[in-house]
């Protein structure tokens, strides 16, 4: 049976990807910082899918935490998903210098060092993936949180060029607006966004696993966010920073 290691499990996209790969018969390996609805995350997919789930409770912006679930990663999975992150309601010079370096740790340093741990066993056995979830906004001048995912996309496509030959995939997931408990918890006001701009977690995982399976290395999930992003590529940067001002959280 193969063996997943989840961040960020207990709800949103993480919990929709130990749900997606619970049906497929993974076992797995969920990580977040609250034990109590890791614990509780684990015995539903326990009664629901019947496969075993592993619970390690791990705060990624610490060393620590860290330190564990490299040494996890260590003893082998099967597919890695990196997707523990958080995001900041105010604007860039509002935010507390020790808030944006734990988001950069949290999004660059934890998804760098867990990709080191799981890559090595993987290109020995020949198989295995990596799945990091970056964000549509790494595609534009969005603050701090926009380009710590800026670098999940190049970190994720330059490390998918160094293992290819083989089995071995690693791929940037990069949704756009997603029903999750990711908004709530950062308190950002996303009133402005249109209802037909807002994904549901289980869809983007969906395809997510759709695009791994192909091999490709940068996914897209739906169209709408395909097209906004070929889009934005051809406007100039002023341009779209002034459009996602405007239609952005706020």
């Amino acid at each position: 049976m193969p063996t997943a290691l989840i961040t960020g499990a207990t709800a949103g996209i993480g919990a929709a990807f130990a749900h997606r790969l619970a049906a497929d018969g993974f076992s797995l390996v969920l990580v977040a910082r609250d034990g109590e609805r890791l614990t509780d995350v684990a015995e539903r997919l326990r009664l629901r899918h019947g496969v075993s789930s592993e619970v390690l409770v791990a705060d990624l912006v610490s060393e620590e935490g860290l330190r564990a679930v490299e040494r996890r990663l260590g003893e082998g999975v099967d597919l890695l998903v990196n997707n523990a992150g958080f995001g900041h309601p105010g604007h860039f010079l509002d935010v507390p210098a020790e808030q944006e370096v734990r988001m950069l740790r949290l999004h660059c340093e934890a998804v760098l060092r867990l990709t080191l741990a799981a890559l090595p066993g993987m290109r020995d056995r020949d198989r295995g993936a990596v799945i990091n979830v970056a964000s549509v906004a790494a595609f534009f001048a969005r603050g701090s949180y926009s380009a710590s995912k800026a670098w999940v996309v190049n970190f994720s496509e330059s490390v998918a060029l160094e293992m290819s030959g083989g089995r071995v995939r690693v791929m940037a997931l990069c949704p756009g607006f997603v029903r999750t408990e990711f908004h709530e918890r950062a308190s950002m006001d996303v009133s402005s966004i249109p209802g037909f701009l807002w994904l549901s977690a289980d869809d983007v995982v969906r395809e997510a696993m759709r695009d791994l399976a192909r091999g490709v290395r940068v996914s897209i999930p739906d169209l709408r966010y395909k097209a906004l992003v070929r889009v934005g590529r051809l406007i100039p940067l002023g341009l779209t920073g002034r459009l996602t001002r405007r239609f952005g959280r706020r």
